[in-house]
């Protein structure tokens, strides 16, 4: 199902997630109804509110917003829904605790005009306040979190977390956005570098928040969370790098050592060695394994798409062929085993030279593992890559029907709408 039609007339939705915001959301909303005024924007400003308790709601509808309670906890939950209910053909995001400054977002009106899906913030180039982050946050978490999200996903931007940004609403939604606490944020840049959106950066301001409460965001728990987010929707940094290294230098160390000893200096190599190094081959096949798996069962659910190389590569790699590989390799290890047990045979069953029987027994192990995993993998392969019927996979989320077009003229906001959009558990917080 494709996503809902832009009403016409209607540009720009200004969100804001909220969760107990009394304090600051009336300097926002106040601050946003500016922007539209001064800009001549024809747009509206609304309130994710994920169960405000101190008043939240009505300060915002006496101001003139529109508020749209989303029941399921967390900071993504309220965007899913904000997003989803909005009318503007753009959304522009961010926190409903002052940090952000809704009065200077020219730069991000001009650049989805332009045609960019995806406008960033980025706090680091526009000026972080002080006492705005925490320097735990500042020197460690985002540039470390932000480095890590570059390198897997080239995103042409600096500042991964920033949580003021902008964007075509119909392309976000095409996403199909799920996740529901604070890697939302990174949900939100990963899935538009995979589906190649064009993505900008602009400057942007952080000041120090104007709430006199502790922030809902957890520094290590919600850091992680990013980092795992990452990490999961990579499998080539998470299985498959690791593992052709692991298996590149575990090979070639039980080869070499096949033949004998080898001495660097005054450190020598044999057996156990051989050994260790026949482990990290094994460890190493299993993450390429896993990757290949991954990147399967990713691309089937549709929650990950294939490039045309890893397609390339699937084609070739058929459930047969997986099979005639592995048992190839699987009996190429079990003809090495025999012939060992046939030589212990010519000598009565007796003793052997513990050296050189390690030195056979390993690369025998090797193949009967290797081989078998290869097999195994390609029967779970086949099973991963069955058709299911079409349409089975989740969709975006959509907007009410029954929410019909309201025409804005420049400068104002829209009625309030008591219109609720469900999305994902999780208890809010902010990036």
């Amino acid at each position: 199902m494709a996503p809902p039609s832009t009403p016409p007339g209607l540009e720009l939705t200004i969100l804001m997630p909220c969760l107990n915001e009394a304090e600051t959301i009336e300097v926002c909303i106040r601050k946003a109804l500016g922007y539209l005024e001064r800009s001549g924007v024809a747009g509206e400003v609304l309130i994710a509110d994920n169960g405000s308790t101190d008043g939240s709601q009505a300060i915002a509808e006496g101001l003139g917003a529109r508020v749209v309670p989303i029941p399921e906890k967390g900071y993504g939950s309220a965007l899913i829904g904000g997003i989803a209910a909005a009318r503007g053909r753009y959304v522009i995001m961010g926190d409903a605790d002052d940090s952000y400054d809704f009065s200077a977002l020219d730069p991000f009106v001009a650049k989805l005009r332009e045609g960019y899906q995806l406008v960033m913030g980025n706090r680091f180039r526009g000026g972080i306040a002080p006492g705005a982050m925490p320097p735990l946050h500042r020197y460690l978490g985002n540039p470390v979190l932000s480095g890590i999200g570059a390198l897997f996903f080239k995103p042409g931007v600096r500042d991964f977390h920033c949580g003021l940004r902008g964007f075509d609403r119909e392309a976000i939604l095409g996403l199909g956005l799920r996740t529901a606490g604070m890697e939302f944020a990174s949900e939100m840049v990963v899935k538009a570098c995979l589906q190649r959106l064009r993505i900008v950066e602009v400057p942007t301001t952080l000041s120090k928040d104007g709430r006199s409460r502790p922030p809902h965001l957890r520094s290590w728990h919600d850091g992680w969370r990013h980092l795992r987010f990452l990490l999961i929707f990579s499998p080539k940094w998470l299985f498959l790098y690791p593992g052709v290294v692991l298996l590149g230098v575990g090979l070639l160390a039980s080869l070499v050592l096949l033949f004998g000893p080898v001495e660097i200096g005054s450190v020598g190599f044999d057996v156990s060695t051989m050994i260790y190094a026949a482990a990290a081959s094994v460890v190493g096949f299993q993450a390429v394994l896993f990757a290949l798996l991954t990147k399967t069962y990713a691309e089937h659910e549709g929650f990950l798409p294939a490039g045309p190389r890893f397609r390339a590569i699937s084609d070739k790699l058929t459930l047969e062929r997986g099979l005639l590989t592995g048992l190839g390799i699987f009996l190429l290890g079990l003809v090495v085993a025999v012939v060992q047990v046939i030589r212990w045979r010519d000598v009565g069953f007796g003793g052997l030279d513990a050296r050189q029987a390690v030195r056979v027994a390993v690369p025998a192990a090797l193949g009967l593992m290797i081989g078998f995993q290869t097999m195994m993998s390609s029967m779970f392969v086949g099973i991963l890559s069955i058709p299911t019927r079409a349409g089975s996979n989740p969709v975006a989320p959509q907007a009410d029907p029954a929410d019909e077009a309201v025409l804005v003229a420049p400068g104002t906001v829209a009625a309030p709408d008591a219109d609720a959009v469900a999305a994902p558990t999780e208890p809010a917080a902010r990036p």
